[in-house]
């Protein structure tokens, strides 16, 4: 958990604007929680192709705080779509994933710099408030008859899932509601975001360790075990129920899951900001 600033200064000399962190060890109490998290949102994604950063990433900013929060869902969507690319290869799009990829980088790079500099407080409502916006754009965009072509809304989809994945853990959206203005199957889009997902929160990651290592959570070795375990539970779990459980029905489930946590998240870096 992220308790406040020690004093001025960063890992490196070259960005001593930094604030350093003190971060408070999970109990165990907490960590189940966390734990319980990452294996709904494990299920989650398996289903539908997306929806684990946007289940978890709200209560993992409550209760790890903004930056140990995202820089761990961060990790878990790493680790979650790196396991699904191998069950979901050959319904991959590599030509539209290039086209999302490359922009993406140049979102991640500022948009992790930046969630660095940015305090506990205001973060913490920038996720909920980039939550509330994305889904509310989703559910509008449902009902749109605008259909997009080219390749510029592809990169410009890409972009902006890497400042949004970096800044709150959550880059689904964008190439979302992508999805939804071109038309893209199911199928293939949910693989191609497979691939996507690993290389914006692999950038992210690299990005925000080298510039403050203090925002990784601190974990027991075992907690970093018992998470690995609960991912791949999650995946297989949802591929059983993903014979019983329709694609609309598990978003919805996720949408309405999300909203909350957002909206709480926001209340919470509210009450920090002006409590």
């Amino acid at each position: 958990m992220v308790s406040g600033y020690r004093r001025w200064c960063g890992p490196w000399p070259h960005v001593g604007w930094l604030p350093r962190r003190t971060v408070a060890r999970v109990t165990l109490g907490i960590f189940c929680i966390v734990l319980f998290s990452i294996l709904v949102g494990a299920v989650a994604q398996r289903i539908a192709g997306l929806g684990f950063a946007l289940l978890i990433a709200p209560f993992l900013v409550i209760i790890l705080g903004p930056h140990a929060g995202v820089l761990l869902v961060n990790i878990c969507g790493v680790v979650s779509s790196a396991i699904i690319v191998g069950r979901v290869w050959k319904e991959i799009d590599w030509s539209m994933f290039r086209w999302l990829v490359v922009p993406s980088i140049f979102g991640s790079v500022p948009g992790s710099i930046l969630a660095v500099a940015v305090p506990s407080a205001p973060l913490s409502v920038t996720v909920g408030a980039v939550v509330l916006v994305a889904l509310t754009i989703s559910l509008v965009l449902q009902r749109s008859d605008v259909v997009v072509r080219g390749n510029l809304p592809k990169a410009v989809a890409g972009f902006t899932a890497g400042v949004t994945n970096s800044m709150a853990g959550v880059g689904g959206p964008a190439v979302s509601a992508y999805a939804l203005l071109s038309r893209w199957p199911q199928r293939p889009f949910a693989a191609t975001l497979q691939p996507f997902f690993v290389c914006i929160g692999l950038v992210t990651l690299i990005t925000k360790l080298l510039i403050d290592p203090s925002q990784a959570p601190v974990l027991a070795p075992w907690m970093w075990g018992a998470i690995g375990a609960a991912i791949v539970a999650g995946i297989f779990a949802g591929e059983k129920l993903g014979r019983f459980v329709r694609d609309d029905q598990a978003r919805l489930f996720v949408i309405v899951v999300a909203f909350v946590g957002a909206g709480l998240a926001v209340i919470k870096g509210l009450i920090d900001l002006f409590g």
